[in-house]
């Protein structure tokens, strides 16, 4: 039974559109960033609902044989749902009510899936794109990884998804255990488990400890009236915060009209970059290094039109705890891109 309440990333987006002159449309068609498996979805394939997909996933040939669909036919998971399983606990569902699953010979971090051929055609790829969160589950989870075919995969937590054609029925979680390796998700991209709340909740790490909250005031993390470059040995130069915290990008943000993403429960885990007079370095590009005005009141930074965020995940000077968080977190580069590199 699928809980039919979402939060859907589009609805929750805040929109601010500014002056030509300022974050407007650049001439620059160079990539934000350069693309490692594992990007993520790009902002304009969040928060579209598709049709409920069709059909049991073990009537239409993917069970294997030369009936089976490519993965260029892959469905996109639609509206995501908990639904609550006696055996298992509450597991994620697509639009239609199929489990989806993970494969323990994948990896999260960086996300990659090892399953091809024979293997994808008994477990269908959920596409990337055309999602949207379940209630009360953290739309930072859901990204997207690139397949050895080119074609793009959802991620929960950096765990490529997947159905199982031996499904019939919404509801079914056949492939349970399957070979030891194959498990049903839970909302934050671990494996269900019984006594996990049926309702989606955000990851445990999502409530920022007492001394991060956001002041009242604005709600914004304090910036100290700067921003500098720092190194990092894997990362390389990215932008910090005045007291040396790691500064990032979220992938679903857009920089025309300047947007954030980023609301509720997903602002108190990814606290907004307050703003700063000026780049307290050189390095870091001037070009609409502006302010965001959000509708919860508080005042964001943005570099290059792109808004900025903390991690309450780091918690010294110079850690990088949130990169690539569920493949759509990104520390900054001084020019505003996004670094991808794990």
């Amino acid at each position: 039974m699928g809980i039919k309440r979402g939060t859907t990333l589009a609805a929750a987006a805040i929109v601010v559109v500014l002056a030509a002159t300022a974050c407007g449309p650049t001439d620059d068609k160079a990539a934000d960033t350069t693309k490692p498996v594992g990007a993520a979805a790009a902002a304009q394939d969040y928060g579209k609902a598709p049709a409920a997909a069709d059909g049991a996933y073990g009537s239409d040939g993917a069970a294997g044989g030369e009936g089976a669909a490519p993965a260029t036919d892959a469905k996109p998971a639609g509206q995501l749902a908990m639904a609550s399983n006696d055996k298992v606990g509450p597991v994620l569902t697509d639009s239609a009510g199929f489990t989806l699953y993970r494969f323990d010979k994948d990896t999260a971090k960086p996300p990659k899936s090892n399953c091809d051929g024979d293997c994808e055609k008994t477990w269908p790829v959920v596409a990337a794109g055309d999602v949207t969160a379940a209630a009360g589950m953290d739309p930072a989870v859901l990204g997207e990884v690139v397949r050895t075919d080119g074609s793009k995969q959802l991620t929960v937590g950096g765990w490529p998804a997947y159905r199982y054609s031996k499904d019939a029925k919404a509801g079914d979680v056949n492939g349970q255990g399957v070979g030891g390796v194959w498990f049903a998700l839970a909302a934050d991209g671990k494996k269900a488990a019984k006594g996990a709340p049926t309702e989606a909740a955000p990851p445990a790490e999502a409530a920022p400890p007492a001394e991060a909250a956001p002041p009242a005031a604005g709600g914004a993390a304090e910036a100290d009236g700067k921003l500098s470059v720092a190194k990092d040995p894997k990362l390389g130069e990215h932008i910090v915060d005045g007291k040396g915290m790691t500064v990032y990008r979220f992938k679903p943000d857009t920089q025309w009209p300047m947007t954030s993403k980023c609301v509720g429960d997903c602002v108190a885990k990814w606290p907004v970059v307050a703003p700063v007079e000026k780049a307290a370095d050189k390095g870091i590009v001037e070009k609409n290094y502006t302010v965001l005005n959000r509708p919860d009141g508080q005042k964001q930074q943005s570099v290059d039109c792109w808004p900025v965020y903390t991690f309450t995940g780091d918690k010294k000077p110079g850690d990088v705890n949130g990169q690539g968080v569920g493949g759509t977190w990104y520390a900054v580069s001084p020019n505003g891109k996004l670094i991808t590199v794990q």
